[in-house]
C-alpha cells in the first residue's frame, strides 16, 4: 500500500487507535475538564479575545475539549475532525458538560460537502497542519468558511521542533516540505507507555509555506509570534520552567517551540 496516497485511511486509524488512551490519560485530565477546567492556553486565549456570541469553526478538534472550552466562553462552536471515534466521544462529552458545541466527522478538505456556513472565527491549534499534505487546500478551507473580515487564529508547534529526532539530539528531518514522512509510533504523546502501536503519515511545513498559502487565499496577516516554550509536556527530555511551560532541558531557550498567528479575510 502506498502510504502517502492512503494517508487519510492510515491517519484515521491512527487517531481512532489513540482516542481511548487519550481520554484516560493524565495529559488530557478529563475529570478536571468535566468539572469545569478549560483546555485552552494563554497563547490562543490572548489572540481569540472575547468570543462571547461569536461563531467559531474549530478545525481538527480531536475529541472536542477546546471546542467545548470555547463554547463555555459563550461562543457558538462547530468542531471538525477526521476520527469518527474522537467525534463520537466529543458528542458524548458535549452532552455530559451541557455544551451546545456541535461536531462534524470528515476530512477537513471535504468540509464543504458537509457544511454550508460562514463563521466569525476559524481556529486550529497544536499538532494540526502536520497531518495535511497541501496547505493551499487548507487555506482555501479557512477562507471559504470565514465571513468577510472574519479572523483566523492559529497556534502550532514551531517547524524547527520537527527537524529534530525524538530526543532532540540531532537534526533528522527537512525543515521544508520535502514529501510525506511515514513512521510507526509506539505509545502516544499523551501516554508514552501506552500499549498501542500505529503507523502515521505526516508532512513538515515551513513558515513561508504557511503564510503564503494564507495570503494567496485572501487573508491578511495581522500578527506572528514565536515562543521559546511549549504549553504541553508532549516531547521527550522536557523540563517545566513555569506552570504549563515546557522546554527541552538541554536546549533551554535556544530554539522556538511554538508560533501563533492571526489573519483576517479581506473580502
Amino acid at each position: 500500500m502506498d502510504a502517502e496516497k492512503n494517508y487519510l485511511t492510515i491517519n484515521k486509524e491512527s487517531w481512532n487507535n489513540k482516542t481511548e488512551v487519550h481520554l484516560n490519560s493524565e495529559f488530557y485530565d478529563l475529570k478536571g475538564f468535566i468539572n469545569g477546567k478549560s483546555s485552552l492556553n494563554e497563547i490562543e486565549l490572548n489572540l481569540l479575545g472575547d468570543v462571547k456570541g461569536k461563531s467559531i469553526l474549530h478545525l481538527q478538534c480531536h475529541f472536542g475539549q477546546d471546542t467545548i472550552s470555547l463554547s463555555r466562553l459563550g461562543a457558538l462552536v462547530t468542531g471538525v475532525d477526521l476520527s469518527d471515534k474522537a467525534i463520537e466521544k466529543a458528542r458524548v462529552l458535549a452532552k455530559e458538560t451541557k455544551s451546545d458545541a456541535r461536531f462534524i466527522c470528515c476530512d477537513i478538505y471535504d468540509l464543504p460537502s458537509h457544511l454550508n456556513q460562514e463563521f466569525d472565527l476559524v481556529f486550529t491549534s497544536y499538532g494540526t497542519i502536520g497531518w495535511l499534505p497541501d496547505l493551499d487546500k487548507w487555506a482555501k478551507i479557512i477562507s471559504r468558511f470565514l465571513k468577510p473580515n472574519g479572523k483566523f487564529v492559529f497556534a502550532e508547534f514551531h517547524p524547527v521542533v520537527w527537524m529534530f529526532d525524538d530526543d532532540f539530539e540531532n537534526i533528522k528531518y527537512n525543515y521544508f516540505n520535502s514529501g510525506a514522512i511515514v513512521e510507526t509510533e509506539i505509545g502516544t504523546y499523551a501516554d508514552k507507555n501506552a500499549d498501542i502501536t500505529q503507523e502515521y503519515v505526516m508532512w513538515n511545513h515551513g513558515f513561508s509555506e504557511v503564510i503564503n498559502s494564507l495570503i494567496k487565499n485572501g487573508l491578511t496577516l495581522n500578527s506572528l509570534d514565536e515562543f521559546d516554550y511549549s504549553p504541553y509536556n508532549c516531547f521527550n527530555k522536557t523540563i517545566e520552567i513555569a506552570p504549563n511551560k515546557y522546554r527541552i532541558k538541554h536546549l533551554d531557550n535556544k530554539i522556538p517551540m511554538v508560533y501563533a498567528l492571526t489573519a483576517t479575510k479581506v473580502n
